[in-house]
């Protein structure tokens, strides 16, 4: 006899918080846990949806005034290198890479903290100690690896990236890298990386996490052209930035229910039992 169990995942939303990317906003998040058989099955589904992953939790902005935070997407088909990526990759010809399970070491922990504390000092991860970077790292039901890059002359972590195999792409769930070498670009060498993993193993797409219009952290990202964004319940192509203007407008996004009740949900699984 066969019988079918749902997927259900429980939704919730945070509480309000200043957000960091617009001023004189709150900004709140939608989320449900990653865990059980179907981990595999929900991250795919709810990524393609414009989710992102942190350990065994999937989030969504979904602010009640304001839906300006995108998930963006680079479609490496359509992909071409410009002038200034094609010099990136050539300064860091010497770098090797290595992909390793999802593990945290003491090396880059070490990188994990000059990089925050160079970059991010104020940021809501500026005081995450190793065993929290641990639990970031190595806390995933899902398919991820950890992509080191090495600068062989000096035997030196100069990059790492966290990052999640879904069916359709590669999903940098979050990278950092030595903040001493900006002339080297390393931040836009791993995407630039990860786009040449991702045509050597048949994947469409890398997964770049949110995209903010007029944010000047996210703007780099606008600068990789096949890059696509989720709006308004569908994937569409970056083609001038300030057509999605209109999305911090107080009015541009859905009621919370609404936007729960358009959410797909994988296909039930099929138990057997005798």
């Amino acid at each position: 006899m066969r019988h079918t169990l749902p997927i259900a995942p429980q939704f919730y939303v945070t509480a309000p918080q200043p957000c960091p990317y617009l001023e004189n906003r709150m900004e709140r998040k939608l989320f449900t846990s990653l865990q059980g058989d179907g981990a595999d099955q929900l991250n795919n589904s709810l990524s393609h949806q414009g989710f992102r992953r942190s350990q065994n939790v999937l989030y969504r902005p979904s602010c009640s005034d304001c839906c300006a935070c995108m998930s963006a997407r680079i479609d490496v088909s359509a992909f071409v290198k410009t002038r200034s990526q094609k010099r990136i990759l050539k300064r860091n010809a010497s770098l090797m890479r290595r992909a390793t399970s999802p593990w945290a070491t003491e090396d880059q922990y070490a990188l994990f903290r000059r990089y925050l504390d160079s970059r991010h000092s104020d940021g809501g991860m500026a005081d995450m100690d190793v065993f929290e970077y641990a639990a970031m790292i190595e806390e995933t039901p899902i398919r991820s690896r950890v992509i080191e890059y090495t600068e062989p002359q000096f035997s030196s972590l100069v990059a790492v990236s966290l990052t999640d195999v879904l069916e359709d792409g590669l999903s940098m769930v979050y990278s950092f890298y030595d903040p001493d070498q900006p002339q080297n670009s390393i931040g836009t060498y791993m995407i630039l990386d990860h786009i040449a993993i991702a045509l050597e193993s048949g994947l469409p797409y890398v997964y770049l996490g949110y995209w903010v219009p007029g944010s000047a952290k996210m703007s780099y990202k606008e600068k990789f052209s096949g890059l696509e964004v989720y709006h308004q319940g569908t994937w569409k192509k970056m083609r001038d930035p300030a057509e999605f203007a209109d999305s911090s407008h107080p009015l541009s996004t859905d009621p919370i229910a609404e936007q729960v009740a358009n959410i797909q949900l994988p296909e039930q699984p099929v138990h057997r039992h005798k």
